[in-house]
């Protein structure tokens, strides 16, 4: 029994465990592998402190992005509306301004009508009154009739302004 190498082998086995346990080695093996878990668990710890810590920075991202698009889409209806309204208010101001002119062309017509009308009542005035110097020149004689002439004529070109 003493000669086979299985029993040595047992033997040798069981000194070397005997040994392990003189110098307490399981203890430094077991606190070895309690500090290795221990560092493991603070290393989980940690991990999930920076996870919470990363949603708790990606939900503040995503409410700052959604503020932020709400701010823009707040800025870009503003901007429509000072744009309609501005639109609006050049529409007016050109309608305004078109009017303006259409008027201002209007009365400038209706005062060239008018001056036409003068001028041409003053022209058929020194016409009449032309003709009706000859006309009474040539029927009238020339000494008492001359002043009742001067007379007439004098009152139509009153009466005809």
């Amino acid at each position: 029994m003493f000669a086979t190498a299985e029993f040595w082998i047992l033997a040798c086995l069981v000194a070397f465990f005997a040994i392990l346990g003189y110098f307490k080695v399981h203890r430094t093996i077991a606190g070895s592998l309690d500090k290795r878990a221990a560092d493991i668990a603070a290393e989980l710890d940690e991990a999930r402190r920076l996870r919470e810590e990363a949603q708790q920075l990606l939900a503040s991202y995503q409410r700052k992005q959604r503020e932020a698009m709400k701010e823009a889409e707040d800025i870009i209806s503003q901007a429509k509306a000072e744009a309609e309204q501005l639109a609006k208010e050049t529409r007016a101001n050109m309608e305004a301004q078109v009017e303006r002119r259409t008027k201002l062309a209007e009365d400038k017509i209706a005062q060239a009508e008018t001056q036409a009308v003068n001028d041409v009542r003053s022209a058929a005035a020194e016409v009449a009154i032309g003709a009706a110097r000859r006309i009474i020149a040539e029927k009238v004689d020339a000494g008492a009739d001359a002043k009742l002439i001067e007379k007439s004529i004098a009152d139509l070109a009153s009466k005809l302004h």
